[in-house]
């Protein structure tokens, strides 16, 4: 548990995490990492990992002391909030780039989920004479990189679902009476979830009713790549003139015809989509949660009843069980809410074996 660690660890740790933050949506197929660096008591370095192929969290750390306190690197101890990397990728091992800088302690967060690098980083470390203290803040730090821990074990995207719904649990007003459900407010909310994702998943029908842009919009002053706008269809029949086909996004876009739902997610993992966001419609919402292949839920309910009239939030799907959301949290947006929580099923698929 984490309150058996010393409170200076927890401390610098939450300042690790909330570097860390500041990469979520950015690093792809790599988890967002934050690092920093610490020598009595005074922070003397901090970095992020802010895109794949880029120096990770901790050679950004090690570079920013480097710049500040040269004279104090020798004998700091840095916090990261996942396990340094031990092997050559695209970058040097950090495990070496730590040795190197003359750091004395490591301690991280949560261990690296990919079960051939799991471990190795404190044997290589501890071999080399460095001190390491592992598993502070771990549930905060896995929690961090729940997408990249079920790509990288399940070869499978981390699924958020999104919807916007009346009371009476339906996602279209009776005819004429206009598209939105929810208020501005709310769908301007839901929008920053595109800023998390590498994907953006909808079904045909969603596409000749809505024609809907599936663009970054508040996002893209991070400088984000516009996620890809991913349309699921059985038959191809999609019009030629919708935006995603003709906006200046439109190589980003992607059809996928005639795959099963589980099948679409092994195809977009294939080429490097760790996280998706479906944002409709009710079939591709019901079908996801009947494959029981939703690992976030992000629901909108607006004060409005719309009867019989309107399409039901999951269509005609049916589910063998209902499904129980946990970590649930309720925020209030104007007169509308956002519901979000984890359905149980997605716990074993998104944290690393023990």
């Amino acid at each position: 548990m984490s309150t058996s660690f010393a409170l200076a660890d927890l401390e610098w740790m939450r300042m690790a995490l909330d570097q860390a933050r500041l990469g979520v949506g950015l690093t792809s197929p790599n988890p967002a990492v934050g690092a920093v660096i610490v020598r009595d008591g005074k922070q003397i370095g901090q970095g992020w990992h802010r895109k794949a192929g880029g120096p990770h969290a901790e050679v950004e750390a090690i570079r920013d002391a480097q710049s500040r306190h040269p004279e104090l690197l020798a004998g700091s101890t840095i916090y990261v909030t996942l396990e340094p990397c031990s092997t050559h990728g695209k970058t040097g091992p950090c495990t070496e780039a730590i040795r190197t800088a003359g750091i004395q302690r490591v301690v991280w967060g949560a261990q690296d989920p990919n079960p051939g690098h799991r471990g190795r980083a404190r044997e290589v470390l501890e071999a080399a004479g460095i001190q390491t203290t592992v598993g502070v803040l771990e549930a905060e730090c896995q929690a961090l990189i729940r997408p990249f821990a079920k790509w990288i074990t399940t070869g499978l995207p981390y699924v958020i679902a999104k919807a916007g719904q009346s009371l009476d649990g339906k996602i279209t007003r009776p005819g004429g009476e206009g598209q939105w459900l929810t208020s501005e407010e709310a769908r301007a909310h839901s929008r920053r979830l595109r800023a998390r994702v590498d994907a953006i998943l909808v079904g045909a029908g969603t596409v000749r009713a809505d024609n809907p842009h599936l663009t970054l919009r508040e996002a893209a002053m991070r400088g984000k790549e516009q996620p890809w706008r991913v349309v699921l269809t059985r038959s191809g029949d999609l019009p030629a003139e919708a935006v995603i086909f003709t906006d200046e996004f439109k190589e980003r876009t992607l059809v996928l015809r005639g795959l099963s739902f589980v099948e679409a997610l092994r195809d977009l993992a294939g080429r490097g989509v760790v996280s998706v966001l479906i944002e409709g419609g009710a079939g591709v919402l019901g079908q996801a949660f009947a494959e029981r292949l939703v690992d976030e839920v992000a629901w909108y309910v607006a004060p409005r009843l719309c009867g019989a009239a309107g399409l039901s939030v999951l269509g005609q799907q049916p589910l063998a069980a209902s499904v129980q959301l946990k970590d649930v949290q309720i925020t209030p947006l104007g007169d509308n809410l956002c519901l979000t929580g984890r359905p149980k099923w997605a716990e074993a698929a998104a944290l690393p074996p023990p």
